[in-house]
């Protein structure tokens, strides 16, 4: 006896995809992408050269996620789609203090760039230009210093812009690890800075 194919099942998974969808797409208005770079690249080959789109993108949830991705593709819309799909399964969390401005100061390298990253108090913005404003803007941070030197090359300041913000930890971290008080970590925190300040 042949078996009639079940249509109800079918049926369901077709709605569950139509219902899945709006979902999906409320999930991406989320993320805030910004391109930073994009530049022509080809690939010498027997017949000539092959020319192509490499894109840089951020994209972040302006609440301390963020991350960062590459594309290549012969037309700008599909390399900027695979960098913003790279940037999304990249994301890393930050800890963010008072939700506008890093714990502390930190530092970061790749190649011959070095970046320093400065906490900064409220009103102060975002005092850095090119790829790092991109970075911060994208991931919420409202009040930061930053500075890069040795490189002005997009990919390499956005990695030490990144190897800097996955050394930076919230008051709970340090006191976890050191075995204090949260109170102790952030008075000695808030000590330092006014020291700096007076000076």
């Amino acid at each position: 006896m042949a078996r009639t194919p079940n249509t109800d099942r079918r049926q369901r998974g077709g709605d569950d995809q139509r219902n899945r969808s709006p979902r999906s797409d409320e999930r991406d208005e989320e993320f805030l992408d910004k391109l930073v770079h994009i530049n022509r690249v080809a690939k010498v080959v027997k017949g000539g050269r092959r020319f192509a789109f490499a894109a840089l993108v951020v994209v972040g949830d302006g609440k301390g996620r963020v991350g960062f991705g590459t594309g290549k593709a012969r037309e700008v819309p599909e390399a900027i789609r695979k960098a913003t799909d790279q940037a999304k399964r990249t994301m890393i969390k930050v800890p963010l203090r008072e939700g506008r401005t890093l714990h502390h100061d930190t530092n970061g390298h790749f190649g011959a760039g070095w970046v320093t990253l400065r906490s900064a108090p409220a009103g102060t913005g975002i005092i850095s230009g090119g790829p790092m404003r991109a970075v911060f803007e994208t991931m919420g941070v409202q009040d930061v210093v930053g500075k890069c030197t040795g490189t002005t090359n997009p990919y390499n300041m956005i990695k030490a812009t990144f190897d800097a913000l996955v050394n930076s930890q919230a008051p709970r971290q340090v006191a976890a690890r050191r075995g204090k008080k949260v109170g102790d970590i952030v008075a000695r925190r808030d000590g330092a800075a006014a020291a700096g300040a007076t000076e």
